[in-house]
């Protein structure tokens, strides 16, 4: 199954893609936001189908009591969007993973600069893996 893995944020939109058959995760350069949704979802859903995907695999950002707060909200509409234009969405906990993402790029030595580049595919990336290693999906 190729899976296509989205961080959200209102400037960039991290990107990844995976091969669960392979377990192969592969972080891609991040979208600019468009600064409405519907915009994202559907830059969200051409990129989807070009990458000919089997679903969508989104964060959903968790807050650290529990609850799901103004971000999670705003991926859960994102999601709805992306669904609309016939794409299965699959929404996974992504706590931490964008501080994830910065620690190891810190730890391959990459500058502040450099690793704001990357830090969104990176992010992207765990989220994927997190749904590849069957972390329970949210609801």
């Amino acid at each position: 199954m190729r899976l296509l893995g989205i961080d959200f944020g209102f400037k960039r939109i991290g990107i990844a893609v995976a091969e669960s058959e392979v377990g192969i995760v592969t972080p891609r350069p991040p979208m600019d936001a468009s600064g409405t949704l519907k915009r994202d979802a559907e830059a969200i859903s051409l990129l989807a189908k070009r990458e000919e995907v089997d679903a969508v695999v989104l964060g959903l950002p968790i807050e650290e009591s529990g609850e799901e707060g103004r971000m999670a909200r705003i991926c859960r509409t994102l999601a709805e969007h992306i669904s609309g234009n016939g794409i299965v969405v699959h929404l996974v906990d992504e706590s931490m993973t964008s501080v994830q993402a910065d620690g190891a790029l810190r730890q391959d030595g990459l500058k502040a600069s450099q690793r704001r580049k990357l830090r969104d595919g990176e992010a992207a990336a765990l989220i994927l893996e997190r749904y590849l290693d069957g972390e329970e999906e949210a609801r």
